[in-house]
């Protein structure tokens, strides 16, 4: 199976398996609830974006405890690079703001996906 075939592929697997954060966040901002489109569990390349916004071009990530650590830290920052290399700019949110503090997210992500 090609290489891309399998990102899309797993990313299919992983679209039904999504974190309750992400779960959360998801059926906050499905059908265009921010006056944009949203994707989730995009594939780009050899990454799979948690949501992805082809209008904005832009790629929120939902952060939890598994982020923390130096070697996954390094990961997302060779990540974060390859993708604004590809033009995608990444909107990192912690899980703990996304199941704390939703709206504050929302006009958060508002305010970065529209300049409002």
């Amino acid at each position: 199976m090609p290489a891309a075939a399998k990102s899309y592929e797993r990313a299919r697997t992983m679209r039904r398996a999504l974190t309750p954060p992400e779960a959360r966040l998801w059926t906050a901002i499905k059908n265009q609830r921010l006056g944009v489109r949203f994707r989730r569990q995009h594939p780009i390349g050899p990454y799979i974006l948690d949501f992805y916004c082809p209008q904005a071009k832009a790629a929120v990530e939902v952060d939890g405890l598994m982020h923390s650590g130096a070697e996954r830290a390094a990961h997302d920052a060779r990540r974060t690079v390859w993708l604004a290399q590809q033009g995608v700019r990444v909107i990192r949110i912690e899980a703990v703001a996304v199941r704390d503090d939703l709206p504050s997210v929302i006009d958060f992500l508002q305010a970065e996906l529209t300049g409002r």
